[in-house]
């Protein structure tokens, strides 16, 4: 394996079926295959690295997740192109999952950056860039 590679991520989130469906199909999308299923969890992976979910125990749910908190600011990911950004920010928007800085898109990111930016449930920012 190369050195430096990802192996996992693992994200705690506030309701595990909620997240599950909005990180399913989005991860499926970009060739992810379900990998691992168990009470309380669930994980997706593609080649050598997967994306873990866990349902955070209650006494933790106090205080939400925020971005802009020290932290996790957001997960991006490569699309194939950028008709394959617009087919998701198509999809995003049918869903009813609000796209992120819309009046710049989808070069929110600055010139030549074409993404799309979304929240998940927990509103974890999630972004999908064309190479």
């Amino acid at each position: 394996m190369p050195k430096g590679l990802l192996h996992h991520i693992e994200l705690y989130v506030s309701n595990l079926e909620k997240s599950v469906e909005f990180w399913g199909w989005f991860l499926q999308e970009l060739g992810y295959s379900s990998f691992q299923k168990w009470d309380g969890g669930q994980s997706w992976r593609l080649g050598e690295t997967y994306i873990v979910f866990v349902q955070a125990e209650e006494r933790f749910l106090d205080i939400q997740y925020h971005r802009c908190r020290v932290g996790l600011n957001h997960l991006a990911f490569f699309a194939e192109s950028r008709v394959h950004v617009d087919e998701i920010t198509k999809i995003l928007e049918s869903k009813g999952i609000k796209v992120l800085y819309k009046n710049k898109h989808p070069f929110a990111g600055g010139y030549n950056h074409y993404a799309v930016y979304f929240e998940d449930p927990d509103r974890i920012k999630v972004e999908l860039v064309a190479p």
